[in-house]
């Protein structure tokens, strides 16, 4: 019972890491942006989201959405119902949260990268989508991934906090186990070890992927 949580959360974590990227990655263009409004835009939605505890924000996220929907598709007079799943929840409110430490992550490798490489990209006549493919992107990527790397781990940690809102994944699993068996202590080590085992792994692969992108 515990692993078939196991899919569920691999899942959860991926797809919430692809929309963390995504909001990071629009959060930094924002915060770099030339526009005021831009700039105030993005430093207000990482300011709310690292100022809000997790469990809050995904139970906002979650009750808070499903009755915005419902009050808006009756209004309009579109449905009277809808019930948001619970793993659409989990993804929508992990990758919001994250997307914010993404855009710190983004923001500061773009910022660490040298401005001179910048200059000598215009000086020899490249234009902006030549200087993002060949200058910009392979130089951010080496300077994100530790980042990038402890965000993932804690994002992997943190998928367990939907178990509270009924997604079974390992941990909801695990409690369901141990209550039935009245053996939470076994079930609960047992859970730790599965999230220790994806960590490790998760950790060594982007070691590897670390020291490819710094050789390159």
């Amino acid at each position: 019972m515990v692993l078939s949580g196991v899919w569920v959360t691999v899942l959860l974590s991926l797809s919430s890491l692809l929309l963390a990227t995504v909001l990071g990655m629009l959060g930094s263009a924002a915060k770099l942006a030339p526009k005021r409004w831009m700039r105030r835009v993005g430093g207000g939605y990482t300011l709310l989201i690292r100022g809000v505890p997790d469990l809050v924000l995904m139970l906002l996220l979650f009750f808070g959405g499903e009755m915005l929907l419902n009050q808006v598709g009756r209004s309009l007079g579109l449905w009277t119902y809808i019930e948001i799943p619970p793993f659409l929840a989990g993804v929508v409110s992990i990758g919001i949260i994250f997307g914010a430490y993404m855009t710190e992550t983004f923001r500061g490798a773009f910022m660490a990268i040298p401005k001179g490489q910048i200059e000598a990209a215009l000086a020899i006549g490249m234009n902006q989508q030549q200087i993002l493919r060949r200058i910009v992107f392979p130089l951010i990527i080496p300077l994100a991934i530790p980042s990038y790397t402890n965000n993932w781990l804690v994002l992997l940690k943190t998928t367990a906090l939907v178990s509270i809102i009924g997604l079974q994944d390992v941990m909801y699993n695990a409690h369901q186990a141990g209550r039935t068996s009245q053996e939470p202590f076994l079930f609960l080590i047992m859970a730790m070890g599965i999230y220790l085992t994806m960590t490790l792994v998760s950790d060594f692969g982007l070691k590897l992927l670390n020291r490819h992108f710094s050789t390159v």
